[in-house]
């Protein structure tokens, strides 16, 4: 069996029998129309205060929403050279089975899903459906594309998703994150949530003595003495990094995750959309 349709068929068994289990929608979120302002209640979801009118009235107001039956969920894959790399398995894999995971589950709740693969172009676009085939299109994209040498364009991802997306959907980012995107104005016409997707080995790297690397974004090799002390500085150095891009989301209200290469995607898929 092929690598494409051995993630399929364990994404469709995991979705359609245990992942969602007796949970009827996995995305419950943001697919809302304005009603009305009400001050705030305990146990409000406090993304949906009104900070304007909260000034002004010095009490804290919410603003009510009618959610709508059907929800527009967009996957977007981002496969700049970086992804090309993993010690358990290569992160363009993860995200190959993310998509498919969220493209069955979306599909499953009824609601419509559209993809696109990103680098500092469109790589490809598979336009909103409720068919089933548009799950394995997008996973052989994935799958198929070279992302050797490829680099991202954060900003060209932002306007394009704002300009081609008119109505208001959840579009869920999925990517390895080693470049702070700005998406503060794309996420207040759009909830996003940011899948940030890592090997353990890139964060913490073993002590290696002398050795040249390859930049899988610029093909440039580095060379170096991987030794104790010179890992613990780019451990160190990966935190902070990694401390800026997560304040990043939560200042532009964007919710965020990570899954490690070696972790069972469902499960934290799981984890993370219950807790919406």
């Amino acid at each position: 069996m092929s690598k494409i349709n051995k993630i399929l068929v364990r994404a469709k068994r995991q979705v359609f029998s245990d992942m969602v289990g007796n949970n009827p929608s996995m995305f419950q979120g943001e697919g809302y129309d304005f009603v009305e302002l009400r001050e705030y209640m305990s146990g409000d979801d406090i993304r949906h205060i009104d900070w304007n009118i909260t000034a002004k009235m010095q009490k804290p107001y919410i603003k009510v929403f009618r959610e709508e039956r059907e929800l527009n969920v967009v996957l977007v894959s981002i496969l700049n050279g970086s992804v090309y790399f993993g010690s358990k398995k290569f992160k363009q894999d993860l995200i190959a089975e993310i998509v498919a995971l969220l493209g069955y589950a979306t599909l499953k709740n009824g609601d419509l899903l559209s993809s696109y693969i990103f680098t500092d172009r469109v790589i490809d676009h598979q336009r909103a459906t409720k068919k089933i085939q548009i799950v394995q299109r997008s996973v052989e994209k994935i799958l198929e594309f070279d992302p050797l040498n490829e680099k991202v364009d954060f900003d060209f991802i932002a306007d394009t998703l704002f300009k081609r997306i008119k109505k208001r959907s959840l579009i869920i980012m999925i990517g390895d994150f080693f470049e702070i995107p700005n998406f503060k104005v794309l996420a207040k016409k759009h909830e996003i949530i940011a899948l940030v997707v890592r090997d353990r080995v890139e964060e913490v790297p073993p002590e290696m003595g002398f050795a040249s690397l390859m930049d899988p974004q610029s093909g440039k090799v580095v060379e170096g003495d991987f030794n104790k002390e010179s890992v613990q500085h780019y451990t160190q150095q990966i935190r902070a990094y990694d401390a800026k891009l997560f304040d990043s989301f939560k200042k532009s209200q964007i919710r965020f995750a990570k899954i490690y290469t070696d972790s069972y995607p469902s499960a934290e898929l799981r984890k993370i959309f219950e807790a919406r």
